[in-house]
């Protein structure tokens, strides 16, 4: 944490105006980057939970901080997050006056923003009302500085958000948990080269769960928001993305060895939905590779997991700290899909007493590279078994006792 802190204030006073980042919520995927030592958050008790987020201070922690560059979440601002923007009852206009902050912030600072607004899922009752919101919107994507696409939220089979998201005059694809990580990595290191390598038997023309289109949709869709560039592998990627969709563990752990030789891998695990492939994962702790990725993601849904792989292996491109930190994060949720969640969900009702936090007892040995990782705590930020916190602390082997 100090480490982070350091890094934290280094780059404020390096960079006078940083880059701002106000996320959807303050779920784990979201709230995350704030402790990246990367950008400029909001107070974290502006967030309050599955109730919503308290607006006045979004607005005027907006309107007092200056940036070189804004990373936002339109639904965060107009409704108070995710969850409140399905079944809020607001009127399209007062949504849209709550985003106007947005551009007072860019006139008053001069910064660029990226704005992301969700598609609802096919429960939310206000789905016409957030449509028109994000029809109205449609002007600011021709702003110069501005950059606005729209995401769709768990798109089951039959679910109208693809066709809706097409109609809007941006860019759309699917995801949103993971949109604001790509999105910073689009404000600060634009322009990324991968090459994306598809694993065995996974298919480009594949439809994936809550996504509703090919697999190839959602891989263009992912890198057109990071801004970053599909290239070959002969080509020399600066990152090399690699999908695993299930087939044979070994042979993928081979093929990853194989990769990570010549590049920085990041590995979007997408064989499951919220939960890693347990044998690959065996296979990488076992021949040391886990340490070495770039990044690893299997905590959601495909693009959600395209999306953090790409964007945490980006990001943290040569900082050997920060991109061991971000695998220990990533096992930390992996070890949730696993283990953490279906032991805590066959013991405890919703919402989660305090007793749920003894999960946190079985927790395995693990190494990443001459590091152990323990996890001191796990901590339930919405009293909900589906998504957790660990706190978690690296060691070097040859101070552990």
């Amino acid at each position: 944490m100090r480490g982070f802190l350091l890094l934290g204030l280094w780059l404020v006073v390096a960079f006078a105006r940083p880059l701002l980042y106000l996320p959807l919520d303050d779920r784990p995927p979201n709230l995350a980057p704030c402790a990246w030592g990367l950008v400029l958050c909001p107070p974290r008790e502006a967030y309050r939970g599955p109730e919503g987020a308290d607006l006045a201070s979004f607005r005027a922690w907006l309107l007092s901080t200056p940036g070189e560059g804004l990373v936002a979440s339109l639904d965060a601002l107009a409704y108070g997050g995710l969850l409140p923007s399905r079944h809020l009852p607001l009127p399209p206009e007062d949504a849209l006056a709550r985003l106007g902050p947005l551009l007072s912030w860019k006139a008053r600072y001069g910064g660029r923003l990226y704005l992301f607004g969700v598609v609802p899922r096919w429960d939310a009752s206000q789905r016409g009302r957030n449509l028109e919101v994000l029809q109205a919107l449609a002007p600011w994507a021709g702003l110069p500085g501005v950059y606005l696409e729209a995401v769709w939220d768990d798109a089951l089979r039959g679910s109208p958000a693809p066709r809706e998201a097409r109609g809007l005059p941006y860019p759309s694809r699917p995801g949103a948990d993971e949109a604001g990580q790509v999105l910073l990595l689009r404000a600060l290191r634009p322009g990324l080269r991968v090459a994306v390598v598809y694993g065995e038997g996974l298919s480009p023309d594949r439809i994936t769960p809550y996504e509703g289109v090919p697999l190839r949709e959602t891989v263009a869709g992912v890198l057109r928001s990071a801004g970053a560039r599909e290239v070959a592998l002969e080509e020399g990627p600066g990152l090399v993305l690699y999908l695993h969709g299930g087939g044979d563990p070994r042979r993928a752990a081979l093929r990853l060895m194989g990769l990570m030789a010549r590049h920085p891998v990041a590995l979007a695990d997408l064989s499951r939905v919220n939960r890693g492939d347990q044998a690959l994962m065996g296979y990488l702790q076992a021949l040391g590779l886990y340490g070495r990725l770039a990044a690893y993601a299997a905590w959601g849904t495909p693009a959600n997991n395209l999306g953090s792989a790409l964007a945490q292996g980006g990001l943290f491109l040569g900082d050997e700290e920060g991109r061991l930190r971000r695998l220990a994060e990533a096992y930390f949720h992996y070890w949730w899909g696993e283990v953490g969640r279906p032991w805590v969900r066959a013991r405890f009702p919703e919402p989660l007493p305090e007793e749920a936090e003894g999960v946190a007892a079985l927790w395995p040995h693990v190494l990443l590279e001459a590091r152990r990782l323990d996890l001191l705590g796990v901590r339930f930020p919405w009293r909900r078994a589906f998504e957790a916190e660990g706190l978690l602390r690296l060691s070097p082997l040859d101070l552990v006792k």
